[in-house]
């Protein structure tokens, strides 16, 4: 048994070598191609220090950051060779390719970054940390009750863009001497201004139910995934029916920790085809795509893990269920939504079809939501959270020229 181990890490790893060199390849032939970026143009770096893996969160601000570009130039620093290769291939935003410090260096000499947006929490974000005379803001790349959502890192950044009352109120709970009213902006959910996409199916009145979960978790107190619990049995009661389509969209480390739950989603996908190959016309999607947004606005229901994709539904204002860890180690803040949202048990997850009928058939439910959705992210009016993310660009622009000319005027003094 460990060989076998050794032997799966072994053939994993030569995959990972593998693909960082075609990415290599790729990415020194994409940057030849488009040559070196205008100097002195852009003002605000989004800073990226992760790979492939993790480009979900890059890609869930493009649309944002594009709409923001048109008042104050948009960079995307980009510190690995894999998530710079997909940055690229995307072509969504500018991108500056920066694997060591002194290539970081040289993006910020030669350009004019006066706002440096973070959308994670890597540690090698504190590299980045060291350039002072700028503003350092944590963005995100979500809204949830999760730890993550409430950590003391934080304190590091200059700023923190936040989605609402809910998010002000986690942190003024967990953080000491942290004052919420200067550093943080509360911006709403500026990417479900742009919910679209072209639907993969024909609508025919079935009952679309989005199944999005979560990855397993790398520690018992993130053990929020349910594909290897709730999964399965949910997906086989609901593509029995007939009367039903699956939208399957698996966070993309699924399975990258524990081996048994990437299995899970395997057969579960088998079974989507399965279904597709025996019923043509049902259409179940089994989603792996870049863009987010379709799928929300789609789904008569969602039912999602303790994830962001929790707070991106509920910004829709439509029915949702959450599954309920089996773990007992992992944390659930049961202070906000989690503490009226409608819980979806393992055990009953084979009963969906009966679960989801009660949920879409409660006429008190939109109700509940409005009071949740204005708790979490304040005015949903389309194009309302865009604004705010705009606003607050602008007001720290406004900060940044305030303290440039502070430092000036200083340094005149002191003939510095």
């Amino acid at each position: 048994m460990p060989l076998a181990r050794d032997a799966q890490l072994a053939v994993g790893l030569l995959r990972k070598a593998l693909a960082t060199r075609n990415a290599r390849r790729d990415l020194r032939r994409a940057l030849d191609e488009r040559g070196p970026l205008p100097t002195g143009r852009f003002q605000v770096a989004v800073y990226f220090a992760d790979g492939a893996v993790n480009m979900y969160q890059m890609r869930q601000w493009y649309a944002p950051l594009r709409e923001l570009a048109k008042t104050w130039p948009v960079l995307v620093i980009s510190r690995a060779v894999r998530g710079a290769d997909a940055l690229l291939k995307d072509d969504a935003l500018p991108v500056a390719f920066a694997p060591t410090v002194g290539a970081v260096e040289q993006v910020l000499a030669e350009q004019d970054i006066r706002v440096v947006l973070y959308v994670n929490q890597n540690t090698r974000n504190f590299q980045m940390f060291r350039y002072g005379r700028r503003w350092h803001v944590f963005i995100n790349h979500g809204e949830s009750d999760k730890m993550y959502m409430s950590t003391n890192q934080f304190k590091a950044y200059d700023y923190a863009l936040v989605a609402g009352d809910a998010a002000r109120e986690r942190l003024s709970r967990v953080l000491w001497d942290y004052d919420l009213d200067r550093r943080t902006f509360s911006i709403g959910r500026p990417q479900a201004d742009h919910y679209s996409g072209v639907l993969p199916y024909e609508p025919d009145g079935r009952t679309v139910v989005l199944y999005a979960p979560t990855w397993e978790g790398d520690r018992p107190s993130a053990h929020y995934g349910s594909i290897a619990t709730h999964g399965e049995a949910l997906v086989k009661a609901l593509i029995a029916t007939g009367r039903h389509r699956v939208i399957y969209r698996p966070h993309p480390r699924s399975g990258v920790v524990d081996a048994a739950y990437g299995a899970a989603d395997k057969r579960i996908v088998a079974a989507l085809a399965a279904a597709n190959a025996s019923d043509p016309g049902a259409h179940h999607v089994h989603d792996t795509g870049p863009d987010l947004g379709w799928q929300l606005a789609a789904a008569d229901l969602a039912v999602v893990d303790i994830s962001a994709m929790v707070y991106d539904r509920l910004a829709v204002g439509k029915p949702l269920m959450i599954t309920r860890p089996v773990d007992p180690e992992a944390l659930v803040d049961d202070s906000g939504y989690l503490s009226a949202c409608e819980w979806l048990d393992a055990a009953a997850s084979g009963s969906i079809v009966a679960e989801a009928d009660r949920v879409l058939g409660d006429p008190d439910a939109v109700g509940r939501l409005e009071h949740w959705v204005r708790h979490y992210f304040g005015d949903t009016t389309p194009g309302a959270a865009t604004v705010r993310f705009e606003a607050a660009i602008g007001e720290l622009m406004q900060r940044w020229q305030q303290w440039h000319d502070r430092s000036t005027a200083a340094d005149d003094v002191t003939g510095a």
